[in-house]
């Protein structure tokens, strides 16, 4: 005789640091602060500069809990720069990477890398990835269907010296990375019942850089490489969705304030007010249907095609993004309305071409919310602190600026880490849709994963502490609680 499985399991994880799921759960990922700047009063020219070299990016199993321990911040007066510790080959290897949506491949800088740096002012240790050290590495050749895939979005092509796939990334601020592709297997490590196990693992393909150039050679912020998170069939998302291994979904809620933070989670995070809206189809990242804004319940008087789609236009979801950019001729329509509202109760003032206000309490009283209007219906609401940011103090007087900037000539609408911040944001690529909705990310979050398996599986993830502590020490603390809801079959 056999036991039915249950169709609907609970499963209530209380962790110091969330949990990737395997065979259909959902991944959870921590994200936490790192060392911040010596002073708040960073100039929004040199966010702006960060964001343009940003931008140039853009433009070119059984069941249990596997935890990533991710850090980083999104502040923009700290260093804005999310990573994760992969582990790939065998034996296994620590790699740091940093957390990409705006691209699709994961690489890591491999052995007789060229230009790759050797120490970071992340403080942590760089490794290289060498695929001689690994008894599972193995090449990509030139005939594979995988490379066959990345030609086609023009950044892979075919190396005269063994037949072997190669890359080549070039992003916008004259940086860039080439190598050959390989696969191997990145290591998970499972937690099942309070145990511990290393043995879930997926065979992926990514990048072996050997070449390194620009900011990338530079060691301030330096990581051993880059986790697309894009939608195109190289990301690993999509590679272990093909795999069985988790749904083509992703969501992450970062937390805005006291010590930053927040959860990131390969699933479906759950919450009632989750409003969506469809992708943009037939693009490279993810771009969605901006219909018009409202500052104070009334429409701005711009024209809609300013939003529409094209090569360089529309508007595009970015978590790699530190402030948020308007297109250039919604822009002054946008900070008009801001400051006529607010005219009367604070003074406006010009601080290096960027329109700020002088305030003596809280933005919440004065500023009034503003709604990103997209298609079906779907709105996003921005509070003040979601559009403003506080450039410095002097006594009781502080100094708020607009957030978002305008790219000079563009009709390119982005919107970063301002702007999603204390929010649940969820990438539903299998449906072709990202929903949000507005939410205290220190709290914990219920997700789902689908595998098309005739049941759906809840992890209920959240932040216990933000001290940094190391990961074997919070392990001791991880506790699994099953609430079995009901049985879908009969004991045979």
């Amino acid at each position: 005789m056999a036991v039915v499985v249950p169709a609907w399991i609970m499963i209530t994880v209380l962790v110091l640091e969330a949990a990737l799921v395997m065979g259909g759960l959902p991944v959870t990922l921590k994200l936490e602060r790192i060392i911040p700047l010596g002073s708040h009063e960073l100039e929004l020219s040199r966010l702006r500069e960060r964001d343009g070299l940003r931008h140039g990016r853009l433009l070119q199993s059984s069941g249990g809990v596997v935890d990533f321990p991710v850090q980083g911040t999104y502040d923009p007066f700290l260093v804005g720069l999310y990573f994760t510790k992969v582990q790939l080959g065998s034996p296994p290897k620590d790699f740091y990477v940093q957390i990409d949506t705006g691209s699709d491949v994961l690489w890591i800088g491999c052995n007789s890398c060229n230009g790759c740096p050797e120490s970071s002012g992340l403080q942590i240790p760089l490794n290289l990835y060498d695929p001689g050290s690994s008894s599972t590495a193995s090449p990509v050749s030139c005939s594979d269907q995988r490379c066959s895939a990345g030609m086609r979005v023009s950044d892979s092509g075919c190396s005269g010296q063994g037949n072997q796939c190669s890359y080549t990334f070039q992003y916008g601020d004259g940086s860039g990375t080439s190598g050959n592709y390989v696969t191997d297997f990145l290591h998970l490590n499972t937690i099942l019942e309070g145990s511990t196990t290393s043995n879930s693992s997926a065979r992926i393909m990514f990048g072996c850089s050997v070449l390194q150039t620009g900011d990338l050679t530079k060691s301030d912020r330096a990581v051993d490489g880059i986790f697309g998170f894009g939608q195109q069939s190289l990301s690993v998302i999509s590679q272990l969705s093909s795999q069985g291994v988790t749904p083509r979904v992703f969501s992450h809620c970062l937390k805005g304030n006291n010590g930053g933070g927040g959860i990131l989670v390969f699933g479906e995070i759950l919450e009632p007010n989750i409003v969506y809206t469809p992708l943009v189809q037939s693009q490279p990242h993810y771009n969605l249907d901006l219909r018009s804004i409202s500052v104070g319940g009334q429409v701005l008087s711009i024209d809609p095609s300013v939003f529409s789609t094209s090569n360089n236009q529309g508007t595009i979801i970015d978590s790699g993004t530190t402030l948020a950019y308007l297109a250039d001729e919604a822009y002054d329509a946008f900070v008009g309305a801001i400051t006529n509202t607010v005219s009367q109760t604070v003074r406006p003032v010009l601080s290096k071409g960027n329109q700020c206000y002088l305030i003596t309490s809280s933005v919440t009283d004065i500023f009034p919310q503003v709604s990103l209007n997209f298609a079906g219906g779907a709105s996003m609401i921005l509070n003040p602190p979601d559009y403003l940011v506080q450039q410095n103090s002097v006594g009781g007087t502080a100094v708020w600026c607009i957030g978002f900037q305008k790219i000079q000539g563009q009709e390119l609408t982005i919107l970063g880490d301002l702007v999603l911040k204390d929010k649940i944001f969820v990438y539903d690529l299998a449906k072709q849709r990202i929903g949000w909705t507005n939410y205290d990310c220190s709290m914990s979050v219920n997700v789902s994963a689908d595998l098309n398996t005739g049941r759906t599986e809840f992890v209920n993830a959240g932040q216990m502490s933000n001290d940094g502590s190391s990961r074997d020490q919070r392990k001791s603390m991880i506790a699994l609680i099953l609430h079995i809801f009901g049985l879908t079959g009969l004991f045979l």
